[in-house]
């Protein structure tokens, strides 16, 4: 396996497989993987005109949602140190990361540290480093936050990613495994899954409350004869699921906690995983 620069049509980084396999990343865009090739074809939906404007939100790849996932009230994050702004989705996709190649060979360890800017925003030391890994048909992630400092107080945060797959038209999309009920995200409230899912085509975003592994591994049908699988294992509990039309592109996302909560806590020197897997098969 072989990791390589290359500048077009965009400077990014290229791990590819012997088989053909391969994914993109650009660590200086938020540890942004881009595109992700496997049997041939190419699996992640990526707007590369927005992509070339960055005073705009990335469309496609593969985003990083850290210390958030989603927004809180009023773009505030209120802890006892005091309230700071947080922009929706947190800091992390918006920063630069450092890339190293991992020592197995099989893909890449992205890194991301805590800053005089990240401070200012969340007042922690911290450590972020994500693994992402290929594998026969699938796409493996593992994810490590530290807590660093400082030693008197507990770091609260939440983890996700955001990853748009290519689908052939909302239209012939399908996911399923998903429990009977969700919580839609645009009216507030609680709603039948089936009935929001009938709704891809006009636009969605739901949240489904998991408990992997007992729960069945969420599955998108991407209207190309492939299923992708989402396997998750907690601290991971959430599953978002959101469509943006006209786009050819739907997410399927592992969520550690909901919109706009943060969910999990650390102790001084305390780290957290949390692993998830994007599986291909036949449909």
């Amino acid at each position: 396996m072989t990791l390589s620069r290359v500048q077009t049509p965009y400077p990014h980084w290229l791990f590819r497989a012997p088989n053909g396999d391969q994914f993109q990343v650009v660590p200086e865009r938020g540890g942004l993987i881009t595109g992700w090739r496997s049997g041939g074809q190419e699996r992640l939906y990526f707007d590369a005109e927005r992509f070339a404007d960055p005073s705009k939100s990335v469309r496609g790849g593969i985003p990083v949602l850290f210390p958030v996932c989603g927004n809180v009230p009023g773009n505030q994050l209120v802890l006892p140190q005091g309230s700071f702004p947080m922009a929706q989705h947190g800091f992390a996709r918006d920063l630069p990361w450092q890339l190293t190649e991992l020592d197995s060979g099989d893909g890449v360890c992205l890194q991301l540290s805590d800053s005089p800017e990240t401070r200012a925003a969340y007042p922690f030391g911290f450590a972020l480093s994500l693994e992402v890994q290929l594998e026969p048909q699938a796409l493996a992630i593992r994810a490590v936050v530290e807590h660093l400092g400082p030693s008197d107080s507990a770091m609260p945060f939440a983890f996700g990613l955001h990853p748009y797959f290519q689908v052939e038209s909302l239209a012939e999309a399908r996911v399923d495994g998903l429990p009977l009920r969700c919580f839609d995200h645009l009216s507030a409230a609680e709603a039948a899954t089936a009935d929001q899912l009938a709704r891809l085509e006009q636009g969605v975003d739901l949240r489904l409350d998991l408990q992997p592994p007992q729960d069945p591994a969420p599955r998108l049908t991407t209207g190309s004869g492939v299923v992708v699988e989402l396997e998750m294992e907690p601290p991971f509990a959430h599953a978002v699921v959101w469509s943006d039309p006209p786009r050819p592109m739907l997410c399927l996302e592992p969520w550690s906690a909901r919109r706009g909560e943060l969910g999990l806590e650390l102790e001084p020197g305390q780290r957290a995983e949390l692993r998830c897997r994007y599986v291909l098969s036949p449909a």
